[in-house]
């Protein structure tokens, strides 16, 4: 598939190159920042120690930062089942969009028919597993909430570009806010756990726990990010161990 993709290289990657077979994870970020130009600056400036391998920009067009077997460096102190720093491993995406600190918005749909396309490439050239099309949230769910909820999970899914549950969301719906026994809270984060979300540490262990189960949310329970475990966020993550 024919793509446009301008050049911009960043600084702000390691050497020397890796194998093309190590690269096993997509992580896809927001910027987080008001300014466009002032997201890709951040990401070329030397004096910042963050980049990433593509940038989408508000009207679509897309920018390789960082060629794809060199490590950038975008998903800092990072877990997902038993690998850590996922930046030797992956390939990242920044999508500008100015994010929870700044009136979080819906992404644009010429963003996201770009980063469909872009995708299709990277998973094709990569044989990324689809489970492995992660958020940053995903991986440092303490630290990071992008994508976000407004992300469209569900939508990457039907084109066979992400993972997604399979349930029917309006009978599933009635399940939620039913609280969890002892017993049903356990089976729910050693799911979590089995997905790939890292274990809750036991300092600070019911923060820890929140910050797990909205990621869990953003992602797979998008119209409500409460950090309350419930009966349909079990159902949900039962599913997805089965698929």
């Amino acid at each position: 598939m024919w793509l446009k993709i301008t050049k911009n290289y960043s600084p702000n990657f390691n050497l020397p190159k890796r194998l093309k077979k190590k690269i096993k994870f997509i992580i896809i970020h927001y910027t987080g920042m008001k300014k466009e130009s002032a997201a890709i600056k951040r990401l070329c400036d030397v004096n910042t120690n963050v980049s990433a391998h593509y940038f989408i920009k508000e009207n679509g067009e897309i920018i390789n930062l960082i060629p794809d077997l060199y490590e950038a460096w975008h998903a800092g102190k990072s877990n997902w089942k038993r690998l850590i720093s996922l930046n030797k491993n992956s390939i990242g995406i920044e999508i500008q969009n100015q994010g929870h600190e700044h009136k979080y918005k819906k992404f644009s749909v010429t963003q996201i028919n770009s980063l469909k396309r872009l995708l299709k490439i990277l998973i094709k050239s990569y044989k990324i597993n689809l489970a492995n099309v992660l958020g940053h949230s995903d991986i440092a769910p303490e630290r990071k909430k992008d994508p976000g909820e407004k992300f469209p999970w569900k939508n990457l899914a039907k084109a066979k570009l992400a993972k997604w549950h399979n349930l029917k969301e309006k009978k599933i719906k009635n399940d939620r806010l039913k609280k969890l026994n002892r017993i049903e809270e356990k089976i729910f984060l050693k799911n979590l756990n089995s997905i790939g979300y890292n274990k809750i540490k036991k300092l600070n262990h019911n923060l820890n726990k929140k910050f797990l189960v909205e990621a869990f949310q953003r992602r797979f329970r998008q119209s409500l990010v409460n950090g309350k475990t419930d009966q349909e966020c079990l159902l949900i993550s039962k599913n997805l161990i089965k698929s």
